[in-house]
């Protein structure tokens, strides 16, 4: 039987590790939109081989595009950052849309806990993927409404609708992964 300074213990070293995890992701990222930025602390090194942020930016927009062409609905990039419906209004994918607090958050919360390192891979890849498919979806949902001029759901804006249902949707996989890991535990 585990005693409750043991577990205690446990937990203080698992919320370390998530708190310096979460901080190293989340600024980490930040640095690299920083110094792959023109201007400021510009590095080209950073800008065309660790930007890995706007490639991001691109794959939303990119599947965007092909999400709402099943839907008859034309669009198209204007400049990099920017997509469009046809004789329409448009969305900037902005640095802060691209999802990376949840993305570190979810990061964080995998590597700090135990597992072997193919089934965090596993997890921390799965997870990416549903955020970054429910970024998609808000960011869709809001062209359509931008042009069809809907007003948002409860007043608020389509950044806290992303961040709602993203951390839904982390503790649901959170809640899956103790309950499978309280399993395993008791064999």
């Amino acid at each position: 039987m585990v005693s409750t300074s043991s577990r205690l213990k446990e937990f203080f070293i698992f919320l370390t590790k998530f708190i310096l995890l979460f901080l190293i992701c989340y600024y980490g990222t930040e640095i690299i939109i920083g110094l792959s930025s023109p201007g400021g602390h510009y590095s080209a090194f950073v800008a065309n081989h660790l930007d890995y942020v706007s490639w991001i930016k691109k794959s939303l927009i990119s599947t965007t595009q092909w999400l709402l062409s099943f839907y008859n609905i034309e669009t198209y990039q204007a400049g990099n950052d920017i997509v469009r419906i046809k004789y329409g209004m448009g969305v900037k994918i902005a640095y802060g849309c691209v999802g990376y607090g949840v993305f570190s958050f979810w990061i964080a919360y995998v590597i700090s806990n135990r597992g072997l390192f193919g089934q965090k891979l596993f997890l921390i890849v799965f997870g990416l993927l549903i955020l970054w498919i429910i970024n998609v979806i808000r960011i869709s949902l809001f062209l359509v409404a931008i042009n069809k001029q809907w007003p948002m759901p409860l007043g608020l804006d389509h950044h806290t609708w992303f961040t709602i249902v993203s951390y839904i949707a982390i503790f649901v996989m959170i809640y899956f992964f103790e309950k499978k890991s309280i399993e395993k535990s008791e064999y």
